[in-house]
């Protein structure tokens, strides 16, 4: 077999804007997610029974259907109940964000019960509300602690972006898949996909790394 550079070379700025759709539709999702990993894990661990019933049906759902389901129906199905079609981008970002947002709920319930409940007690007891406490006090200690593995699932937010090419989004994958069929060059180009998914990747890997080796001693109580 051999091997030519020639198809990247020609094609590169198209799959530099690619590779710029998926990161945008990884950032936002990954932010849509924390905020809904944020709201629906505070509320299962500080709202009460009810809610943590009701959330984590929602938590249960979103980690029980693939991925893949998830962004057909959004874009597919949605639009019959809504009555409108729904841009293929923010279909993307809205099912990548909600599906994170369940894992991102569970690893932020998992330290926000982490830290010491004398700490919310000592919070109150200086007329704090439940609320301040969580904001200034409980969730700044569970974040830093949660570094590790919320930065696997920002990585796993990037690499779940491609999946986003069955509806299709305009984003790496799809637009790799349109160049290796008409240049008949799969293995080069797949290669060089796969090395920007890693060029995506390894930065936030190793940095949410960095950044919790130097904060982690923030997060002792």
């Amino acid at each position: 077999m051999t091997i030519s550079l020639a198809p990247i070379a020609d094609s590169w700025p198209f799959l530099l804007r690619a590779a710029g759709v998926t990161l945008i539709i990884s950032v936002l999702s990954m932010i849509l997610g924390f905020v809904i990993g944020v709201v629906v894990g505070s509320l299962r661990t500080y709202g009460g029974r009810f809610l943590d019933i009701v959330l984590g049906f929602y938590v249960d759902t979103m980690r029980a259907v693939p991925l893949l389901v998830i962004l057909v129906w959004i874009y597919f199905a949605f639009p019959l109940l809504a009555g409108r079609s729904i841009d293929v981008t923010t279909a993307a970002i809205a099912g990548l964000g909600i599906h994170l947002g369940a894992y991102m709920a569970e690893t932020i319930r998992a330290g926000l019960t982490s830290v010491r409940k004398g700490q919310m007690s000592a919070a109150l007891a200086v007329g704090m509300s439940r609320t301040q406490a969580i904001r200034h006090i409980i969730l700044p200690q569970a974040i830093i602690r949660m570094l590790p593995a919320l930065g696997s699932l920002f990585v796993f937010a990037v690499k779940d972006s491609a999946i986003a090419s069955v509806i299709p989004v305009p984003e790496l994958l799809r637009q790799t898949q349109v160049v290796a069929g008409n240049t008949y060059r799969p293995f080069e180009l797949y290669t060089a996909a796969m090395l920007i998914y890693f060029l995506l990747c390894f930065p936030v890997a190793r940095g949410v790394d960095m950044v919790y080796r130097r904060v982690a001693h923030l997060g002792s109580s």
